[in-house]
């Protein structure tokens, strides 16, 4: 049920119905709006009736049942687009294109401060970089895993670039989280529910990668289980999904973009790279990315992707990542979005 308040009610009203949503055995989140607030009571759908009486209670305008199967991350609860904190004063979600680039894998000092500093210059706002690898067969680059954090965070002093990084396992939650800005979770692990539940106790933004054989829905419910346990910092990511088409790694489902801005308020990046596995594919699968409407993207680039560790064929240089951001700039006007220092 959404509980949405009255427009200039005083807090305590509000702390109240929090109360009373607890009382009757649910879970209230706060989403606070920029005329009035509303309460989502999140539990048992079986007597979820029972919350129709807080209509009665002051500073109460009305309650209303969410239809969706996804509570917290449906439109019915949250009406305008989020927008979600990445690092101090860097916001995705607004009007302001957010680009996020780095390798595949952190392969040593070098390679890491070489690549962040190309990608800074070029206008991204984020760098990527996996530790954790998590890969098809067992004996590839399984990634630094601790040491690679260490060398994200001794980009991040040069550069300045707050840092996402992959977390694989629940048990490296705590330790990723010591390190990143923002916490990725991959494609493989999209339904991995005891990860997502840990993730949801941190005050840290989670990007989460939609499975490549996911539903919009099961994408969804798996948001809804990072926000249902308080982290409200949810970005959404569409890598492509796999069909019976092998001319590209995946097949990016850029239809995706508008069909969840059309039922969540949570904000979607696209990963071009991964969808395609083909680096001349990679700029025109960003511009068109952009053209539908997505919030940010997030681009493999490696200074010397024949020597690359893993995905060396989809990583762009940091010469033709510069060219395509200065191109990309043209699409996000178009599209009403901005992309600084492009």
């Amino acid at each position: 049920m959404i509980i949405v308040m009255k427009q200039k009610i005083s807090k305590e009203l509000t702390e109240a119905v929090e109360a009373r949503v607890r009382e009757l055995g649910y879970e209230p989140h706060v989403i606070h709006g920029e005329k009035r607030d509303v309460v989502g009571a999140v539990g048992d759908e079986r007597g979820k009736m029972v919350l129709q009486s807080i209509e009665s209670m002051s500073g109460v305008e009305k309650v209303v049942p969410i239809l969706k199967p996804y509570k917290l991350a449906s439109l019915e609860v949250c009406p305008e687009p989020s927008k979600v904190e990445l690092a101090p004063g860097l916001f995705i979600g607004g009007e302001e294109l957010i680009v996020m680039a780095g390798p595949c894998a952190v392969e040593n000092e070098e390679q890491i401060i070489e690549t962040a500093k190309a990608v800074k210059l070029a206008g991204a706002k984020v760098l990527r970089g996996g530790a954790f690898k998590p890969r098809t067969s067992p004996y590839s680059f399984q990634g630094l895993e601790e040491e690679g954090l260490k060398l994200l965070c001794k980009a991040r002093e040069i550069t300045g670039l707050p840092i996402i990084t992959e977390v694989v396992n629940p048990r490296d939650v705590e330790l990723v989280a010591q390190y990143a800005d923002i916490l990725q979770v991959g494609a493989r692990n999209m339904q991995n529910f005891a990860l997502l539940k840990m993730l949801g106790k941190l005050d840290k933004p989670i990007l989460l990668k939609r499975g490549m054989s996911a539903t919009i829905q099961e994408f969804l419910m798996s948001a809804e289980y990072i926000l249902a346990e308080g982290n409200r910092r949810v970005v959404l990511c569409e890598r492509g999904i796999r069909t019976f088409e092998t001319a590209t790694r995946n097949t990016l489902d850029l239809s995706a973009v508008p069909v969840l801005k059309g039922q969540t308020h949570l904000p979607v990046v696209i990963d071009p790279s991964h969808a395609t596995g083909h680096v001349s594919l990679v700029p025109s699968m960003s511009y068109a990315s952009v053209a539908a409407g997505c919030d940010g993207l997030i681009i493999e680039v490696h200074p010397d992707p024949e020597k690359a560790a893993s995905d060396g064929p989809q990583s762009l240089r940091p010469e033709a990542f510069a060219d395509m951001m200065k191109k990309l700039k043209a699409f996000a006007e178009v599209a009403d979005r901005t992309l600084p220092n492009a």
